[in-house]
């Protein structure tokens, strides 16, 4: 696969569709990410997106974790790739693992053996449901430097926008999870 020119780098964070992409591919191009964890993957388009931009420096391998569905989805889901699909698609582009099922189990069985990660991304698409009970797992995927983006529906337009939160509210959420548990 050719390597990503300026050109299009330049296209991906100022001009592609849908316009609430733009968000996650300049802080690609801000961060160079070599770390990604991605809950939610849809049809992949994104993420193929992401990918090229974050390998376009060389160096060292871009390991990219992500978390769907696949084949579980339910009918009223977004559409999405199964998990075939995703390996044939994005093994090229980084060290890929993907892990099917609701985002919180996957979490609870894997963030112990992940590591901390430079760019977070969560899908509006993920069960808000499984997704309060996952920030006690990304807290501890996460420190001061990881870039989290969290995306939301925008009220002025029917699209989404993708929001970046800091550590200090990945924590907050954290402890909203560790009450959630508790009652």
């Amino acid at each position: 696969m050719a390597r990503i020119g300026w050109l299009e780098t330049f296209w991906l964070a100022r001009c592609s569709q849908p316009a609430g992409e733009r968000a996650v591919h300049r802080a690609v191009c801000r961060r160079r990410p070599r770390q990604i964890l991605e809950l939610g993957l849809g049809t992949l388009r994104r993420t193929e997106r992401m990918l090229r931009l974050a390998r376009r420096s060389g160096g060292a391998a871009v390991h990219y974790v992500g978390l769907d569905r696949f084949e579980g989805r339910l009918p009223l889901d977004p559409p999405g790739a199964t998990l075939k699909e995703a390996h044939r698609r994005l093994h090229a582009l980084a060290r890929v693992q993907l892990v099917p099922g609701n985002v919180d189990t996957a979490l609870a069985r894997l963030c112990n053996h992940l590591g901390v990660f430079d760019l977070v991304l969560v899908a509006a698409e993920v069960d808000p449901r499984h997704l309060e009970r996952s920030w006690f797992f990304i807290q501890r995927l996460v420190n001061a430097d990881t870039t989290v983006l969290v995306e939301t529906a925008d009220g002025r337009r029917s699209g989404t926008v993708w929001k970046s939160i800091d550590k200090r509210r990945v924590d907050e959420l954290a402890a909203q999870a560790i009450h959630l548990r508790a009652a």
